[in-house]
């Protein structure tokens, strides 16, 4: 074979990206050849008895689709889909509408209000609001407390400083916008020498900690 020979058979050679784009990637292309076969059998009772043939192998190509309900409607929804739509055959279920089976999911609405502190996270001004609503008293007193308590624990969680009870007071009450006092006689528990405050995945964990902790303490026993 000569070099030039050899060029032209490089040219020749058909790749994935040069082809149409599948429209169920799952089954390949060898699925599709066969279902574009389908289309040219003229005999519809022949056509029919293939197609069911087809379904089988997508059935095997594709297991994972056991796991959905109505799988064996699913598959011929498929072989339909992968057709385009364009399938005179008997099948044992109807043929599925265009526009439903390609109408796009729902728009779910997120939130774009931006977070008023990242280091507390969009949950607590939830939070905040439903203490707000509460009347005053023992109740909204303790919910007061955790909260104070929770924040203070999310602060040291990414600013390593330690942080005076007056400045998670300060936050609650700007978070929500002076609807809430923080009564002047609430302190906070101390935090032990022991604490640990990792951010998520990051340094060792509070198992790790506590495993390393007892593992020198039974080494000054011995």
């Amino acid at each position: 074979m000569t070099e030039m020979e050899a060029a032209e058979n490089i040219n020749k050679l058909d790749y994935n990206t040069s082809r149409e784009k599948l429209a169920m990637p799952e089954y390949g292309r060898n699925i599709l050849r066969m279902v574009e076969h389908l289309k040219t059998i003229e005999d519809r009772d022949k056509r029919s008895e293939q197609a069911r043939a087809v379904v089988k192998s997508m059935e095997i190509l594709n297991p994972q689709v056991h796991q959905q309900e109505n799988y064996s409607q699913k598959l011929w929804d498929h072989l339909y889909m992968i057709a385009g739509y364009d399938l005179d055959i008997d099948a044992p279920y109807p043929a599925p509408v265009p526009e439903l089976m390609e109408a796009k999911p729902l728009t779910i609405p997120l939130k774009d209000k931006p977070v008023k502190a990242a280091h507390y996270g969009r949950n607590i001004e939830s939070i905040i609001d439903l203490i707000a609503s509460e009347p005053e008293g023992e109740v909204k007193r303790a919910m007061i407390t955790s909260l104070a308590i929770y924040m203070r624990q999310q602060y040291l969680i990414w600013n390593k400083d330690s942080v005076a009870d007056e400045t998670i007071f300060k936050d609650i009450e700007k978070l929500s916008d002076y609807r809430i006092q923080v009564p002047s006689d609430i302190s906070l528990s101390k935090i032990s020498g022991d604490a640990n405050f990792s951010r998520p995945g990051m340094g060792m964990n509070v198992g790790q900690a506590v495993a390393k902790k007892n593992k020198k303490n039974w080494k000054k026993k011995k």
